[in-house]
């Protein structure tokens, strides 16, 4: 019989304190709690959001550059986008020059419901920079840096 494993205590006291992942996961759902209260007199989530203004594009996006920026598998993507479409918020449609790709397109109420809710996302968005050092601009290079 083999003798059982043991991860001493203190290891995870390291872990708490020190890993990065943790740390971006907590602040990533705190920020969208935030966002999601913000956001809930128009019935979107941050996340709903995130995605709505990622269509906004001289061009209607693909699928697959929108599930590129917002770092989702098409799968998720396409999931997430389900409940916008049939509250009329977008469209997707077949792309003209490639019959296998899908565009996405915000409607015109899509687009009044982001003409609505950007003034929030920037007052707050706003309230959460001036909280961070430097203004969010040192986090926001080591995210990207990450990514």
């Amino acid at each position: 019989m083999s003798k059982p494993l043991h991860v001493p205590y203190a290891a995870t006291l390291h872990v708490k304190d020190a890993c990065l992942c943790l740390h971006a996961q907590r602040a990533a759902r705190a920020l969208a709690r935030r966002f999601d209260e913000v956001f809930r007199p128009f019935d979107i989530t941050s996340g709903q959001f995130s995605l709505l203004m990622s269509l906004n594009r001289p061009e209607p996006p693909t699928i697959g550059s929108v599930a590129g920026l917002l770092a989702m598998d098409r799968t998720t993507l396409t999931a997430n986008l389900k409940p916008l479409e049939r509250r009329g918020l977008l469209t997707v449609e077949v792309d003209p020059r490639d019959r296998r790709s899908r565009r996405l397109a915000l409607t015109g109420a899509g687009m009044a419901l982001l003409a609505r809710a950007l003034p929030v996302w920037i007052s707050t968005h706003a309230e959460v920079e001036a909280a961070l050092p430097e203004g969010g601009d040192a986090l926001r290079a080591g995210l990207l840096a990450l990514a």
